[in-house]
């Protein structure tokens, strides 16, 4: 028996740790492009940071996975979401016309688009419409020397958006969008600054080709076998205290001019003192930037939460050094 609604469209959104996935995605969910999008979104670690980063209105619906990555342990989860997802659309209870993954940045998108081919379902009540795949100017260079996953996420890309090219000279910009091309020369280069992004060029585009992913991993519909590097590892620090934003920011700035080889992303949603909005703190590596967000709701619990991704890193200096971050009453 055929469904009667046809395939809802699907874009993976991936990309390695800190290439501006959620900035992105931000854009997307507030223009005006007449889209209803429900997000599926992926983090590694305890705990996420990117839902409460993300901008919500009626018109979206945002669902989070954490404690694993997409492409592996939470991945039976997916499926259930999915099929969740496709039921209530059914019975009329949710409205939206297409789905956006956005992967952890430690994901190989290949599992994660096998899950369209292999679960039989999820084949029919779905389409994978394209793979986008953000990349980093500034540290693509080192992630695609050093890890796997940076490089599957080139590989498997229907298009490639790269990040940060304001922070590079535009002869490194060059010379990655060659590399870019050397790997992946079906792909389509484009750039997106700060979340700025044609959404014609993420949107239907039926940019999946099966045939052309079989080619370059012959395995794809039957290899599910998937290793993530074990010396990468996360930790979240939290505090129910108001901070002080000066102390924070002086402290981590001197971290990672120490430790920023070691810190491959740091992401948090910060309760300062005398403030209002609450405080977005992001980083990878050395570089760190920190922005105001939503306003505080009334009754709300105001609590900071930051996750930090890295190999090696001085997690008890970091716990100690943000403890001592707390403002001082008065």
């Amino acid at each position: 028996m055929k469904d009667a609604m046809p395939p809802i469209p699907v874009t993976i959104l991936t990309g390695f740790l800190g290439s501006g996935k959620t900035t992105l995605l931000n854009r997307i969910l507030q223009e005006r492009h007449g889209h209803r999008i429900a997000v599926i979104e992926n983090e590694f670690g305890e705990a996420g940071i990117d839902n409460e980063l993300l901008v919500q209105d009626r018109d979206e619906q945002i669902i989070e996975m954490n404690n694993g990555c997409i492409c592996c342990t939470v991945r039976g989860d997916l499926v259930r979401i999915l099929g969740e997802l496709h039921a209530r659309k059914a019975a009329g209870q949710l409205q939206f016309d297409r789905v956006v993954i956005e992967t952890t940045g430690l994901a190989d998108p290949a599992p994660v688009a096998q899950t369209f081919f292999v679960d039989e379902d999820i084949g029919r009540q779905y389409l994978l419409d394209a793979i986008v795949t953000m990349v980093d100017a500034k540290h693509a260079p080192q992630q695609l020397d050093e890890h796997h996953e940076a490089q599957e996420q080139v590989g498997f890309a229907d298009r490639i958006l790269i990040t940060k090219t304001d922070v590079v000279p535009p002869e490194d910009v060059t010379a990655l969008r060659q590399r870019l091309v050397q790997m992946n020369p079906r792909a389509k280069l484009g750039e997106a600054r700060h979340g700025q992004a044609s959404i014609d060029d993420l949107l239907d585009i039926r940019g999946f080709d099966l045939d052309a992913i079989l080619e370059i991993e012959p395995g794809f519909l039957t290899d599910v076998d998937h290793v993530h590097d074990d010396d990468v590892s996360s930790f979240v620090f939290r505090e129910d205290r108001p901070l002080d934003l000066e102390r924070i920011e002086d402290f981590l700035g001197g971290i990672v001019q120490v430790y920023g080889a070691k810190l491959m992303r740091y992401k948090g949603v910060l309760n300062i003192q005398g403030m209002k909005q609450r405080v977005v703190l992001q980083g990878v590596h050395m570089l760190m930037a920190s922005d105001a967000g939503a306003a505080w709701k009334r009754g709300e619990k105001r609590e900071s939460k930051m996750v930090f991704i890295g190999r090696d890193m001085p997690k008890e200096l970091l716990l100690d050094g943000l403890a001592q971050c707390v403002a001082t009453q008065g």
